[in-house]
């Protein structure tokens, strides 16, 4: 493949819902450019995009997969993105290094899941949008109602580009406002016949015209107020207004598609590469640390940045990256902005899949990978020698709303559950794992159960760690409600020198705010922010020497391990105070063990006679869901001791923001999913 310059260049993530063919769409789009030489199928496991082992098995798209195809004199980046709601992490890692989106509708089945996710991130990235209406050829077809109902969605921004003659069974024709001809595909798909428009079709042609016509002028002034003054555009001016009105997120056209047949592909294509913005028109989403943009200027210093990485068989670790200034070269040398580590690409790749096609070099704006880095993570930034400390702000990946316990099923293989854990997670950001220290377990989260199936998938079939999910302890706090007293002498002797030490205290709930009063005199107050969220007030009120200061930290040390293993259930205590009153040391046998453990035992004794009681930890919990599936969703929080802390709408959802206790939310994610057939979303903190 040549070398690109950037203003030849298109970068487009391909998204949309589960079952909208967007791995079909990218394998016409393959076919045609001539990348492969026959369209593969998803029941065949032979398809450009799902072709790993767990995509081939599972039939669907898992990971992400980067294609780049040559059109006339322009080259385009694909992302193929999973459509699994639970897989939105692939989702939030693709729309910042592209220029815009080509969302793929299901004409069988409108708007879902999928469809709703792809316009709520492409919002939050500010990323342009062209819609495909596929499966056209479908029986169930039914372009004018899915139209409709994505206007009554996203507004009038949605706007024809192109309809179908003849939508359902038999597709083989529509019509294109743009250049006022039709499009006839022989059967099979290929090339199309392009003909004048029917006279049956005139009147439509006409009335949809006039509307991409104005919704084209609304890209840029001069176009409308030329709108206005003529009342017609010419055609130069249609795609002006369309090609500036895309980048502006003013347009969102639609275009008609059979993927299967391979029909109406190649326009759609040719409408991206003339009318999608190059990486040094768009408006940029990624953003430099110091909060400017990069320049996409192939002139500068080099500076990449990395947004996936895979570990694929047979070729180890995969990294993909942006090229956001200058050009990078095969054995080219840069620096990580991250800890300024020296990493030698010692090539670069274009890819079609699992094909690697080796380039001399990649200019700026252009989507490249390379092999066997040392040490780069997703995220990272890297850049020549001078542009050394430029680094992208980090992206925000959706927070896990799924999480389980887990354990390798051999105890020998803990280790290697680890390794395997952060490897893992080091491609997948949006899953996380951490070894709970509070409950001794590894927990893993992620965006739902299918998420987490899929890491056991991957444990259990590459990384070979036969691993097991079991339940996730719930984090329990420990606090009293009253005040107590309670003393314990610590006396041991052996041969020599023994042990003695005598703890008198007395213990208060704390509140926050509460006024330093106790029946005491306080000498000295040590004020202690629990890691574990809480205070624990320690106040020494020892008068006359009765215990010598040097013994008070070793007291507090012996109050607080038992603070971190509370005396009820063993989980942690919090917002106490505790006043050190009195007590009695030996003058030999007295030291600082003796007195931690008659610290940590007089705590223990008065902890259980100042109304102890248990805490749960209760999650702010926001729920969006279709505002007809609202009775269900909040009978099932009801149900989950939920109390509901007001409601407001988003569209056409309602939002529910309610306060939940975390022993309830298990597996909450495929609850909700159930409740609402996938369109309800929730997130909790």
């Amino acid at each position: 493949m040549k070398i690109y310059n950037t203003s030849q260049i298109r970068n487009i993530a391909i998204v949309g819902g589960n079952k909208a063919g967007k791995t079909l769409l990218t394998e016409a789009i393959a076919f045609n450019a001539g990348i492969i030489n026959r369209r593969g199928t998803i029941e065949d496991g032979n398809t450009v995009s799902d072709y790993r082992e767990i995509e081939i098995e599972r039939k669907g798209s898992v990971v992400s997969t980067i294609l780049s195809v040559e059109n006339a004199d322009k080259k385009l980046n694909i992302i193929d993105v999973p459509g699994v709601t639970d897989l939105q992490g692939e989702l939030v890692g693709a729309l910042p290094v592209v220029e815009a989106a080509l969302v793929v509708v299901n004409a069988q089945s409108g708007i879902e899941v999928g469809t709703e996710i792809a316009f709520r991130y492409a919002n939050r990235f500010n990323t342009p949008l062209v819609i495909a209406m596929n499966q056209l050829d479908a029986e169930k077809a039914n372009f004018d109602e899915y139209v409709r109902e994505l206007q009554e969605e996203f507004g009038e921004k949605v706007t024809l580009i192109q309809y179908p003659v003849n939508a359902g069974l038999g597709f083989d024709s529509f019509i294109d406002l743009v250049t006022q001809r039709m499009y006839k595909y022989p059967k099979g798909g290929g090339k199309a016949q392009i003909e004048d428009i029917p006279a049956s079709e005139s009147d439509r042609v006409e009335e949809l015209r006039m509307k991409l016509v104005e919704n084209a002028a609304t890209g840029d002034d001069s176009l409308m107020e030329k709108y206005f003054e003529e009342g017609d555009l010419s055609l130069e001016d249609i795609r002006k207004g369309l090609k500036m009105g895309i980048a502006s997120r003013s347009v969102y056209p639609v275009v008609c598609v059979s993927a299967r047949e391979n029909m109406g592909v190649d326009r759609m294509v040719e409408f991206i590469c003339n009318n999608v913005p190059s990486p040094n028109e768009a408006v940029n989403t990624l953003k430099y640390s110091d909060g400017n943009a990069p320049s996409y200027d192939a002139t500068k210093d080099a500076a990449v940045y990395v947004f996936k990485a895979a570990n694929e068989s047979h070729v180890g670790e995969i990294t993909f990256m942006k090229v956001l200034e200058g050009e990078v070269a095969a054995s080219a040398d840069l620096v990580n902005s991250r800890d300024s580590s020296k990493e030698r690409f010692s090539q670069i790749s274009v890819n079609a899949g699992k094909t690697r096609t080796a380039v001399d070099k990649a200019l700026a704006g252009d989507i490249i990978s390379t092999i066997k880095l040392k040490a780069v993570k997703v995220g990272d930034t890297l850049t020549s020698a001078k542009n050394q400390g430029v680094k992208v702000e980090a992206i925000e990946y959706p927070e896990p709303i799924f999480t389980t316990a887990i354990r390798a099923m051999d105890s020998t293989e803990e280790e290697k559950l680890g390794a395997a854990l952060n490897d893992f997670t080091s491609h997948d950001p949006a899953l996380h794992y951490e070894i709970a220290r509070e409950s001794k377990q590894t927990i893993v989260g992620g965006m739902g159960e299918f998420h987490i199936n899929i890491l056991k998938w991957y444990l259990d079939n590459v990384y070979k760690v036969k691993t097991e999910f079991y339940t996730q302890k719930i984090p329990y706090r420990e606090t009293i409600t009253k005040e107590a007293e309670a003393s314990y002498r610590h006396k041991k002797q052996s041969g020599g020198a023994g042990q003695f030490g005598e703890v008198f205290l007395y213990i208060q709930p704390y509140t926050e705010g509460m006024a330093k009063q106790t029946k005491y005199p306080i000498r000295g107050t040590e004020e202690i922010e629990l890691a574990w969220g809480g205070k624990l007030i320690f106040n020494n009120c020892i008068v006359g020497g009765a215990i010598d200061a040097r013994f008070m930290p070793a007291i507090l040390k012996g109050i607080m391990e038992k603070m971190e293993e509370g005396p009820l259930t063993g989980s942690y205590a919090r917002d106490i105070v505790v006043n050190v009153y009195d007590g009695k040391m030996h003058p030999v046998d007295s030291n600082e063990m003796a007195f931690k453990l008659a610290g940590r035992n007089a705590f223990k004794e008065a902890f259980k006679n100042a109304g102890p009681k248990i805490l749960e930890p209760v999650y702010d919990l926001t729920v969006t869901v279709p505002a007809d599936l609202m009775g269900g969703v909040m009978t099932d929080l009801q149900g989950r001791r939920a109390i509901v802390m007001g409601m407001d709408s988003e569209g056409k959802n309602q939002v529910i923001k309610a306060k939940a206790p975390l022993a309830e939310m298990n597996r909450y994610s495929t609850s909700l999913s159930s409740l609402t057939s996938g369109r309800g979303m929730f997130t909790m903190k």
